[in-house]
C-alpha cells in the first residue's frame, strides 16, 4: 500500500473531536534542509474553542494564538517547557480549536530524528522513545516556531497524507494528560496497543507492544 494523497481543508473544517480521531492512522511529512521526515500519527488530543478551560484560545485571542483562530488546515506551534508543541487548527475561521499532535510512529528520517533528539548520544535512546510526546515529536521532526502559521494544505515543507484505512486498528479515548484544567474531558485520541502512544501502558485495552508495518507505508 502506497497513499500519498495529501489531506485538504475540507477535513480540517469539521469538529475537532472527528478531526482528532481522524488524524489517527495518517502520516505527517516534513521536508527539511533536502530531508525527508516521516511519520504514522498515533495519537491526538482535541482542544475546543468556547467552554474548554485548557484550550489555549479559552480567553480569547492574543497574539501568541492568533492562528488558532485563522482557517483550518493550518499549523499552531507554541513553546513549553523550552520545547514546542504542534496542532493543527481546526473548524471554521475564527473558532479557536486545534488538536494536538501527541504521538508518532516513525517511518522515514529516523537516523535525522535521532540527531535532532540527542545529538551525538542518539545511541543511547530507543527509536520507541523517539516521538511519544508531542515535544519530543517536534524536536525530532525538526519543528520550531519558523512553523508556526504555515499551511499543511499549501506548504511544500510540512503535510499530512492519508496513510492507513481507519478500520485496520483500534482506536481508544482517555482524559488529556500533561494538564491541570479540563481534566476530565476524554478528549485524547490514540491507537490502541501501539508502542509509540505516550502516557500509561495501562490506558490501553491490549498490551502497548504493537505497530505498523512500516514497510507498508513507505
Amino acid at each position: 500500500m502506497n497513499c500519498s494523497e495529501r489531506i485538504g481543508q475540507d477535513f480540517y473544517s469539521l469538529e475537532t473531536l472527528d478531526v482528532a480521531r481522524r488524524l489517527l492512522g495518517c502520516k505527517l511529512m516534513v521536508l527539511r534542509d533536502k530531508l525527508i521526515y516521516s511519520g504514522i500519527i498515533v495519537e491526538t488530543e482535541a482542544y475546543l474553542h468556547g467552554d474548554d478551560p485548557a484550550s489555549h484560545s479559552f480567553r480569547g485571542m492574543t497574539p501568541r494564538n492568533r492562528v488558532m483562530f485563522g482557517p483550518p488546515g493550518y499549523l499552531y506551534v507554541y513553546t513549553i517547557h523550552n520545547r514546542f508543541c504542534m496542532n493543527v487548527v481546526t473548524q471554521p475561521e475564527r473558532n479557536g480549536a486545534a488538536v494536538l499532535l501527541r504521538g508518532i510512529q516513525p517511518v522515514e528520517g529516523l537516523d535525522q530524528m535521532l540527531l535532532n533528539r540527542t545529538g551525538n548520544n542518539s545511541k543511547a535512546l530507543k527509536s520507541i522513545d523517539l516521538t511519544n510526546g508531542p515535544g519530543k515529536l517536534c524536536q525530532a521532526f525538526g519543528i520550531d516556531l519558523s512553523f508556526n502559521g504555515g499551511s499543511l494544505i499549501e506548504s511544500d515543507s510540512i503535510w499530512i497524507e492519508e496513510a492507513i484505512p481507519p478500520k485496520t486498528f483500534s482506536v481508544a479515548t482517555s482524559k488529556r494528560i500533561g494538564i491541570s484544567q479540563g481534566v476530565e474531558l476524554p478528549y485524547r485520541f490514540f491507537v490502541d496497543g501501539n508502542r509509540y502512544v505516550s502516557g500509561r501502558a495501562s490506558d490501553h485495552s491490549r498490551k502497548r507492544t504493537e505497530a505498523f508495518e512500516i514497510a507498508d507505508y513507505q
